[in-house]
């Protein structure tokens, strides 16, 4: 687990943030979407909103877009373990 601030610059180029801890890129990236959402203060996103995932310890930035999201969660899972976890990061985005 590593501790990630995710982040999106809106429309109005406001930027938002939020820091989430993850297991993986793509679950920082939703946990962090979801909690942004859920905040209610954020504008909307996009599918090609750029998210930027900065990672700590060692500092690594990542950017994805919320449709790269979705595919990855709509992708074929390697294990039943991943598809258990793309499910519940799906759910998340919804």
């Amino acid at each position: 687990m590593r501790a990630c601030t995710v982040s999106f610059t809106g429309p109005s180029g406001i930027r938002h943030a939020v820091e989430v801890t993850a297991s993986t890129l793509y679950e920082a990236a939703a946990f962090g979407i979801a909690a942004l959402r859920k905040d209610g203060w954020t504008e909307v996103l996009s599918p090609g909103t750029p998210i930027e995932i900065q990672v700590r310890e060692p500092d690594i930035s990542h950017r994805l877009t919320l449709q790269q999201l979705h595919r990855w969660c709509d992708g074929v899972a390697v294990s039943p373990d991943e598809t258990l976890k793309k499910r519940a990061l799906k759910q998340l985005l919804q």
